[in-house]
């Protein structure tokens, strides 16, 4: 319902701003927008099929990975973790299982699969609510860690980076997982505040002290490197990462005597499907954002921000990423739209560019996630979800601005 009101919102206001430009003898408004809206269906269609192959060739490793055994050792890794943040929910309960697959595809980048067991754990929930209209605590921050988006491997973006040209498509690895820590962090806090959980408890000081004196390290060594080195050191670790995460998932599953392949081709065909599926959806958003762009809406908007930090001297280079940031908690898909015409019209390489794509695994789709996962459930009274749920957005904002800067800017 949200993104069908942005999409409307998005082409009423191009219509009435291009209208505006023709009367004031700006003739070519007209044809430019027209030309828009081709061009935006076609750059569409090119995406998805290349995103066929990418996410065919990644859902299938991801694939091997559960059937070797590697994601439920994920998940038994953050069970400790859980239960100290999640206290409303008994031990061993069905919903714990289910919360932590969710979120540790989540952390894979695999939001299609993440989704059905995000849904099946609210449900599982639901059935300790007591009252059924009224979002519980556990719900609550199950949510808030869903909508801040922590992201391991961001696998769609690198798709998209390579599809745009990118010299290296997982240079934003490493500034990406410092992003979605921060936002994380933030949301986690924030929804702990009010429920007052603690979380000065020993499980949980070790779990978020040792991430936080990873993330600490790695921004300390990376302020101490000239500019280019920061590039270099980025890119090499986060090539060995993914490496490794591939020979793990396929040599832990050849160890227990998996058929891999076959594994891998079951995968593979989510992959495929799940790439066609969204055709229709890219289109009808790459459109909207094209003709929004393409009728001077958004420079006028961009501009004002601009002015704004212009007047404190500060350095504006960061503005023009912001419409991502800005559609991220209401759309994924619009937020996705914003992020590759960021990449046509600046380069997948620019600074811009890799803003944006920070901006896009900063956080998730705070309203969207808000809308299906409560709604999947009856629940009308979301407490404060959407409070706590945007400011895990508002960080992973700025943190992606200041991160952007230190390893791109």
């Amino acid at each position: 319902m949200v993104l069908n009101y942005i999409w409307i919102a998005f082409i009423l206001i191009a219509f009435v701003v291009g209208i505006i430009r023709l009367c004031m003898g700006d003739v070519e408004i007209v044809t430019a927008m027209v030309d828009s809206t081709f061009s935006s269906a076609k750059n569409g269609f090119e995406i998805s099929l290349y995103l066929t192959g990418v996410l065919t060739l990644w859902l299938g490793i991801m694939k091997v990975g559960e059937a070797g055994g590697s994601v439920n050792l994920l998940s038994r890794l953050i069970s400790p973790f859980f239960s100290r943040i999640f206290p409303g929910i008994p031990k061993g309960h069905p919903a714990m299982g289910s919360m932590v697959m969710n979120l540790s595809a989540n952390m894979l980048g695999l939001d299609n699969a993440a989704t059905p067991m995000g849904l099946k754990a609210m449900k599982e929930m639901q059935e300790l609510n007591p009252d059924k209209e009224k979002a519980t605590n556990a719900q609550i921050m199950f949510l808030v860690l869903n909508t801040s988006g922590l992201t391991i491997v961001p696998i769609s973006i690198m798709a998209y980076r390579a599809q745009f040209g990118a010299a290296n498509p997982a240079d934003v690895f490493i500034p990406l997982l410092l992003t979605t820590f921060f936002s994380t962090l933030a949301g986690i806090i924030a929804v702990a505040a009010v429920q007052r959980i603690n979380l000065l408890n020993r499980v949980v000081i070790a779990y978020l002290g040792g991430l936080s004196l990873l993330v600490a390290s790695i921004l300390y060594g990376a302020g101490h490197l000239p500019a280019e080195s920061i590039k270099t050191y980025s890119t090499v670790a986060s090539s060995v990462i993914l490496l490794s995460v591939i020979t793990g998932f396929v040599g832990l599953a050849a160890y227990r005597r998996v058929n891999v392949y076959d594994a891998f081709i079951e995968g593979a065909k989510d992959g495929f499907n799940t790439a066609i599926k969204i055709i229709p959806f890219l289109i009808a958003i790459l459109v909207a954002v094209g003709l929004f762009r393409a009728s001077g809406a958004l420079d006028f908007i961009i501009e004002c921000i601009r002015w704004i930090f212009s007047l404190f001297g500060t350095d504006t280079s960061f503005v023009d990423a912001l419409p991502t940031a800005f559609m991220k908690p209401l759309s994924g898909s619009g937020a996705r739209g914003f992020m590759l015409e960021a990449m046509t019209t600046y380069g997948a390489d620019s600074f811009v560019g890799r803003l944006s794509c920070l901006f896009q695994g900063a956080a998730d789709t705070t309203f969207y996630i808000l809308a299906v996962y409560f709604g999947s459930v009856g629940i009308k009274d979301t407490r404060h979800a959407v409070a706590c749920g945007l400011t895990a957005d508002l960080a992973g904002i700025v943190a992606a601005i200041l991160i952007g800067y230190l390893f791109f800017g």
